[in-house]
Formats: structure tokens, sequence, C-alpha cells
């Protein structure tokens, strides 16, 4: 009888009507595939009844959490070579229906045979699991929050680095530090907001406080920061506290719905906007725009996903939602400046960012690999391996125009029409 490592990689060629890129090596030892590619290690054949009864990305995903499954070599290029073969095939959705296809019959068979025909394993503990009620009420948006930021601080600042920034940096030279990028990030969204001396903002989703930090510290400005998270809220009065700005910054534990002592001079969302939710965009909008006085701007920072041919057929990624952002949406750039104009701003300029949340990204990879034991020391083995994945995977998403990310500036524009904006924008210099 040939090899475990053989009969799959036999098995999913049958199935895919073409060789696989990549290596495998099973727990039998064996070993089968191209010389020299990336190797995907079956280190249990419990990875392969999750596969059987959950066929495509999720079961790929709990496998990859549970340490059932690994990769070897090249990370990016192995998930850049099993893309085209799970993701772009349609994962589960375009996996077929083993009664009626005599091919995937027998393809279950031999997987049957090979992994055991147990009950499905249950997911890791790692999962998201039993979500109730309707999507983005207050409650269920602070669970989600708290799934995927109340991790651990200490293991945040070993993947962020100093900076204790979680969203896309911005690179004005590719060899800079991770914090010289982040801090430049923070500089170009202050000088788009024209802060000054005194000026009133408001970060929702403050993170760790960076944001309000630097604008504090740089810009004079006085600063409410809102957050969802207690662990992020704790450390950021910490940090406040340590510099002395407690004067100047105020962090909330508080949603942005039930925010009421407006107006302020400026908003900053940095990679908040994610979480809002395609039901609840328009309010996010109108809220954000009652808070701002007339003149304010908003700084809109925020991941945004490809057109589809068929926008009803859009799903939310099954590992991304299970594993990482649970209730997570990510919606295409021009609905969401038509909802920002549907509210009644008027939007300035939008730049593009995508190459360097890519740049980010690998960087964020590299902290965590160089620092994996802490890493799965203070999260947890399978909660590190979650964000070893899902970094890996956004930046090759980023690099391949798959998703994008954008910052859009916007302004109340008052009755008269005067917006205070220069009239060549891109200097972002302070407001005449």
């Amino acid at each position: 009888m040939a090899d475990v490592a053989t009969r799959l990689t036999a098995l999913a060629g049958g199935l895919l009507g073409e060789d696989l890129p990549v290596r495998v090596r099973a727990w039998d030892g064996s070993e089968a595939g191209p010389p020299g590619a990336p190797v995907v290690v079956l280190r249990h054949r419990r990875a392969l009844r999750r596969l059987l009864w959950k066929p495509g990305e999720l079961g790929l995903a709990r496998a990859w959490v549970a340490g059932e499954l690994d990769i070897e070599g090249d990370l990016y290029l192995a998930l850049d070579l099993l893309a085209g073969l799970v993701w772009e095939r349609g994962g589960s959705e375009g996996a077929g229906h083993p009664v009626r296809d005599p091919r995937l019959r027998a393809a279950a068979r031999e997987l049957l045979r090979l992994g055991g025909p147990l009950p499905p394993p249950a997911p890791p503990a790692e999962e998201v699991r039993r979500r109730t009620g309707p999507l983005h009420t207050r409650r269920r948006d602070r669970q989600a929050v708290s799934h995927h930021y109340d991790v651990g601080n200490d293991f945040y600042a070993l993947v962020l680095g100093p900076s204790m920034v979680y969203s896309c940096a911005y690179w004005e030279h590719p060899d800079a530090t991770l914090e010289e990028a982040q801090r430049d990030k923070l500089e170009l969204v202050c000088r788009k907001l024209g802060l000054k001396e005194g000026d009133r903002l408001l970060d929702v989703g403050c993170g760790w406080g960076s944001m309000a930090l630097h604008a504090a510290r740089h810009h004079g400005a006085r600063v409410v920061g809102i957050t969802l998270s207690a662990e992020q809220a704790a450390h950021a009065r910490k940090r406040v506290a340590e510099e002395g700005l407690a004067d100047r910054i105020e962090i909330r534990v508080q949603d942005y719905r039930d925010v009421r002592d407006g107006p302020y001079d400026a908003i900053s969302s940095i990679g908040m906007a994610e979480h809002v939710g395609s039901v609840r965009y328009r309010e996010y909008a109108d809220d954000l725009y009652a808070l701002l006085k007339d003149g304010g701007r908003l700084l809109n920072h925020q991941i945004a996903r490809r057109p589809e041919g068929n926008e009803a057929a859009y799903h939310v990624d099954e590992f991304i939602d299970a594993y990482v952002f649970p209730d997570g949406e990510l919606a295409p750039l021009g609905r969401t400046l038509a909802t920002l104009e549907d509210a009644g701003f008027e939007a300035r300029d939008v730049e593009a960012l995508r190459e360097h949340y890519a740049l980010t990204l690998r960087r964020w990879v590299g902290n965590l690999e160089a620092g994996w034991e802490r890493a799965a020391k203070l999260a947890g083995p399978g909660r590190a391996r979650v964000w070893r994945l899902y970094m890996a995977a956004c930046a090759l998403s980023f690099e391949r125009n798959r998703i994008g990310v954008n910052q859009i500036l916007a302004v109340k524009v008052p009755e008269e029409g005067t917006s205070g904006m220069p009239l060549r924008a891109r200097r972002w210099g302070s407001a005449p």
C-alpha cells in the first residue's frame, strides 16, 4: 500500500485536475510533491477529519490552529500557492455535494480510510461560536471587540513593537523602521485634520492611545479617546499618566453611539470602521457628523474590499469571522464614500495605502516569529498561530490587490460653503 503522503497528493491531484504545487509530509513520515516547494505538514490524521467534515478554508484553519497542520519553508509562498486551490476556488462554497458526485464520494471514502471514520473533532477553543441576536448591537460589538483586542497587552506589544499602533503604517521610505513608519502615519493624520493648539479631537477606536498621545504631545490637541476594550483603555491610561498628559487626554470605555459631548474640531477613526457593519454604517456616519462642529474634519482610515459583481453574494471570510474579527465586514471604497456623503460630509481627499499595509503586516509577522516562544506563552499557541496565519494571509491579500486600505478626509461644511481647507490640500498644513 502506498504511503500516506503519496495517496494524499494523488487524491488531491485527481480532485483538482492538477498537481499540488506544494509538498506534503504526513504523520507516518512519508513525503511527496515537487522538490524544493514549501511543505504542508500533516502532524495528525485529525486534520483530514476536519477537512472531511468542513471542506475548504474553515477545515484547514481549524487544523492549523490546533497544530495538526503546519507549513515548513516560505509561509507567504505556500499561502500564495494554496490560495488558488482553496480561497480563489470558493473554499467550502464550491466543494460540491459528495452524495451526488461520484468523484467526491470516492474521495470522501479515501479520506475516511486515512483519517478515521470518527465524529468530527471539536473546533479549537480559539474559535468564536454560538453568537446570537442581531448584528452590531452594543452588547454583541463589545463581545467581538473583546475577542480580538483583549488578548493581552504584552502580546500586542511583542507584535506591534514600541509604537503600539495596530493599523497600517505610512512608509516614507521602505527601509524605515516600523516605529518610524507608524509615527509618520500618526503625523500624517494630524496634518490632514489640521490639528492645532487647543483643538478638541475625538479618536474613535483609540486602541492603546498612540494617536491621542501624538496629537496632544505634538499638536497641543485636547483628546477624548474611546474604545470598547477594557485592556486597551487600561494600557492607554497608564501611558497618558506616565507622559504627564492627563490634563489633555481622556480615555473612555465607550461606544461611539453613546458619545454626547460634542462638538469636536476633528475626529479620527483609524482601523475602527471595519467593526461597524453595513447595517450600522449610516448610523456611524450620522453620529460622527453630528459630533463635529461646522468646518470640522473627519479622517476615516478603513480597509476596503474589491466590489463584487453581485454584491448580494458577498460573505465574510470564514476564517476571519470565526477566529480574528467576529462580525467584521469590509465594504468597497465607493460605498463608504457614498454613505459619508449621504450623511452630509464633503469628501476632500482619498489616499490609498494598500502597499503600505502589506509592508506593515510583514513587519508584524516578523516580530511575532522572532518572539514566537514568548508569544505562545502570552496568548497560547493556538491564538499565536491564528495571528501568524491571518497577518501573513492579509499581507498577500494587500499585495495582490484583493483588499485595500484608504484614508478618507471629509469635512462638515457649513451652509455658506466654507470648508476651511487649503487650496492645495496635499501640502497638509494647518487650516488657514
